[in-house]
């Protein structure tokens, strides 16, 4: 199995747009939720256990061959806010655009004309794994990464926070981050008998509510 490719697609250089995106954490700085290393570790803690379990189940079911126009509605009902999941599209284009130059495959061409402008973020994710020769597992974990990798990177920005702090925060949430991609690929592999309903739809409103009032803001350094 090629593991250079897991390498590349969790990389945070890979051109898929990620770096304009905060994950939330620049409407919870604005709120005083994120304030600095601790309370960065609690938010990616909650981030990781609720949207990121959601995603890496999506992008899990997709890497294991599930209808992605199944897996699109699944996240569709699983993201209330309705700036999230203009994000998630706008970040799901991005991503297959720079998956399709890198792993070619009839696959990702087939979603890219069925959803011209664009579908979930873990489902294409999930895609560009399966495209790239990667498993369910990896498709799990290179998601769930991205649910805590983001914010930590925002907050460096948002906060001046010492990058070393951020990444300390990344590496106490690892065995964490193990468990969820494990409880994501094992509800992915129940797609395939019992369809999307087996999928998690662990909530966190304050992502929603703080999506949304984000997206009003006039200023902002981030997309969403």
């Amino acid at each position: 199995m090629p593991r250079a490719a897991l390498l590349l697609l969790a990389d945070g250089r890979f051109p898929a747009g990620g770096h304009a995106h905060s994950g939330g954490a620049e409407a919870a700085v604005r709120a005083g939720r994120i304030t600095g290393a601790a309370s960065l570790e609690d938010f990616c803690r909650g981030r990781l256990h609720t949207a990121g379990l959601v995603s890496a189940s999506l992008a899990a079911a997709a890497a294991l061959g599930a209808d992605p126009a199944a897996l699109d509605a699944a996240a569709d009902a699983r993201t209330p806010s309705a700036a999230l999941r203009a994000a998630a599209r706008r970040l799901g284009r991005q991503l297959i655009r720079a998956a399709r130059a890198t792993w070619p495959s009839a696959e990702l061409d087939a979603v890219a004309r069925l959803f011209p402008r664009g579908t979930h973020q873990p489902v294409v994710l999930g895609l560009a794994a399966r495209s790239a020769g990667l498993d369910a597992h990896d498709a799990a974990h290179c998601s769930a990464y991205e649910s805590v990798s983001g914010p930590a990177t925002a907050a460096v920005r948002l906060l001046s926070l010492d990058p070393f702090d951020a990444t300390g925060v990344l590496a106490r949430l690892a065995p964490e981050l193990d468990r969820v991609a494990d409880r994501a690929r094992e509800a992915a592999a129940r797609v395939l008998t019992d369809g999307v309903d087996a999928l998690p739809a662990a909530s966190a409103p304050l992502l929603e509510i703080g999506a949304e009032a984000h997206a009003a803001w006039p200023l902002r350094l981030f997309a969403s």
